[in-house]
Protein backbone atom coordinates (compact mmCIF):
# COMPACT_ATOMS: atom_id res chain seq x y z
CA UNK A 1 0.00 0.00 0.00
CA UNK A 2 1.18 3.31 -1.00
CA UNK A 3 1.86 5.89 2.09
CA UNK A 4 -0.32 8.32 0.33
CA UNK A 5 -3.13 5.37 0.84
CA UNK A 6 -2.21 4.73 4.38
CA UNK A 7 -2.25 8.69 5.33
CA UNK A 8 -5.71 8.51 3.53
CA UNK A 9 -6.72 5.59 5.52
CA UNK A 10 -5.84 7.05 9.04
CA UNK A 11 -7.46 10.86 8.14
CA UNK A 12 -10.64 8.52 7.18
CA UNK A 13 -10.44 6.43 10.78
CA UNK A 14 -9.62 10.29 12.62
CA UNK A 15 -12.99 11.54 10.75
CA UNK A 16 -15.06 8.79 11.93
CA UNK A 17 -13.94 9.67 15.61
CA UNK A 18 -13.99 12.94 15.26
CA UNK A 19 -18.16 12.23 14.18
CA UNK A 20 -17.98 9.52 17.39
CA UNK A 21 -17.27 12.58 19.41
CA UNK A 22 -19.80 14.63 17.59
CA UNK A 23 -22.61 12.47 18.26
CA UNK A 24 -22.14 12.12 21.77
CA UNK A 25 -22.30 16.15 21.97
CA UNK A 26 -25.38 15.93 20.34
CA UNK A 27 -26.91 12.87 22.46
CA UNK A 28 -25.69 15.50 25.41
CA UNK A 29 -28.07 18.06 23.82
CA UNK A 30 -30.98 16.05 23.70
CA UNK A 31 -32.52 16.87 27.35
CA UNK A 32 -36.52 15.84 27.22
CA UNK A 33 -37.84 19.76 27.18
CA UNK A 34 -38.77 19.95 22.99
CA UNK A 35 -40.19 16.82 20.94
CA UNK A 36 -37.63 14.73 20.13
CA UNK A 37 -37.63 15.14 16.47
CA UNK A 38 -37.47 18.61 17.01
CA UNK A 39 -34.44 18.30 19.34
CA UNK A 40 -32.95 16.00 17.08
CA UNK A 41 -33.46 18.09 13.48
CA UNK A 42 -31.86 21.20 15.54
CA UNK A 43 -29.02 19.72 16.82
CA UNK A 44 -25.80 21.60 15.20
CA UNK A 45 -23.82 18.39 16.60
CA UNK A 46 -25.76 16.02 15.01
CA UNK A 47 -25.88 18.08 11.63
CA UNK A 48 -21.45 18.38 12.18
CA UNK A 49 -21.79 14.48 12.57
CA UNK A 50 -23.36 13.99 9.44
CA UNK A 51 -21.55 15.79 7.04
CA UNK A 52 -18.11 14.20 8.62
CA UNK A 53 -19.23 10.98 8.61
CA UNK A 54 -21.10 11.65 4.70
CA UNK A 55 -17.54 13.11 4.12
CA UNK A 56 -15.36 10.00 5.60
CA UNK A 57 -17.52 7.72 3.66
CA UNK A 58 -16.74 9.38 0.29
CA UNK A 59 -13.42 9.09 0.86
CA UNK A 60 -13.80 5.71 1.66
CA UNK A 61 -15.29 4.71 -1.06
CA UNK A 62 -12.82 6.32 -3.02
CA UNK A 63 -9.83 4.61 -0.99
CA UNK A 64 -11.55 0.87 -1.62
CA UNK A 65 -10.93 1.81 -5.65
CA UNK A 66 -7.14 1.35 -4.98
CA UNK A 67 -7.06 -0.39 -1.73
CA UNK A 68 -8.35 -4.01 -1.17
CA UNK A 69 -10.82 -3.97 1.42
CA UNK A 70 -8.80 -6.97 3.36
CA UNK A 71 -5.44 -4.03 3.92
CA UNK A 72 -8.37 -1.24 4.64
CA UNK A 73 -10.24 -2.19 6.67
CA UNK A 74 -8.05 -3.43 9.74
CA UNK A 75 -7.75 0.74 10.00
CA UNK A 76 -11.10 0.97 11.65
CA UNK A 77 -10.16 -0.59 14.02
CA UNK A 78 -7.78 1.97 14.90
CA UNK A 79 -10.63 4.33 16.20
CA UNK A 80 -10.73 2.22 19.43
CA UNK A 81 -7.49 4.33 20.37
CA UNK A 82 -8.55 7.74 18.53
CA UNK A 83 -12.50 7.62 20.34
CA UNK A 84 -11.15 7.42 23.70
CA UNK A 85 -8.24 9.90 23.53
CA UNK A 86 -10.59 12.42 21.75
CA UNK A 87 -13.40 11.48 24.16
CA UNK A 88 -10.95 12.71 27.46
CA UNK A 89 -10.03 15.59 25.39
CA UNK A 90 -12.97 16.85 24.49
CA UNK A 91 -15.59 15.50 26.91
CA UNK A 92 -13.44 15.27 29.93
CA UNK A 93 -13.97 11.63 30.17
CA UNK A 94 -11.56 9.26 32.16
CA UNK A 95 -9.02 7.39 29.77
CA UNK A 96 -7.60 4.38 31.59
CA UNK A 97 -4.54 2.55 31.06
CA UNK A 98 -6.62 -0.68 30.06
CA UNK A 99 -8.12 1.55 26.86
CA UNK A 100 -4.19 2.26 25.98
CA UNK A 101 -2.84 -1.17 26.57
CA UNK A 102 -5.85 -2.44 24.62
CA UNK A 103 -5.04 0.09 21.66
CA UNK A 104 -1.36 -1.50 21.81
CA UNK A 105 -2.55 -4.18 21.07
CA UNK A 106 -4.90 -3.08 18.19
CA UNK A 107 -1.84 -1.08 16.60
CA UNK A 108 -0.12 -4.52 16.45
CA UNK A 109 -2.78 -6.23 15.01
CA UNK A 110 -3.22 -3.77 12.29
CA UNK A 111 -0.10 -3.72 11.36
CA UNK A 112 -0.06 -7.46 10.98
CA UNK A 113 -2.73 -7.56 9.00
CA UNK A 114 -1.37 -4.50 6.61
CA UNK A 115 1.63 -6.86 5.92
CA UNK A 116 1.38 -7.98 2.07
Amino acid sequence: MSVQNAVLLALNVLALSVGQVLFKLAARGLDGTEPLLRQVLLNKYLVAALVVYGLATGLWVALLRQVPLHVAYPFVALAFFFVPVMAHWVLGEPLRWQTLAGAAVIFVGVWVSGLE
